[in-house]
């Protein structure tokens, strides 16, 4: 009767090992996700900046929606991942530009 008791001992250390070792896996992917997203982000954000910053220089206007700046300079973004809010005030005042993570809330929003 010892012996099976040993070995329920056993299955039981083997199945909260293995548990442990899937949670770890999990948050290691989780955590790798989170920073590919995050450097996608500021991808973005940099290319938003060139591009306006181009039209300025090039025009003496900044663009006055997203979409001109999508057909003009090709910019590409996931728009399953992000959305852009682009806000113009003024044709020589620098545009709002807030890019938020879809189904994130806004806690991993950034302004430029």
């Amino acid at each position: 009767m010892r012996r099976k008791n040993n070995g329920d001992k056993k299955t039981v250390f083997t199945l909260i090992t293995f548990a442990v070792i899937m949670v770890l896996f999990l948050l290691s992917v989780r955590m790798a996700s989170r920073g590919n997203t995050e450097r996608q982000r500021e991808s973005l954000e940099k290319a938003l900046q060139r591009d306006v910053t181009h039209c300025y220089a090039t025009t003496g206007r900044y663009p006055k929606t997203l979409d001109y700046i999508e057909r003009v300079y090709g910019l590409t973004y996931d728009r399953d991942l992000f959305s852009i809010e682009y806000t113009v005030t003024g044709s020589k005042i620098p545009p709002e530009i807030t890019i938020t993570e879809k189904g994130e809330g806004n806690e991993n929003s950034g302004q430029k």
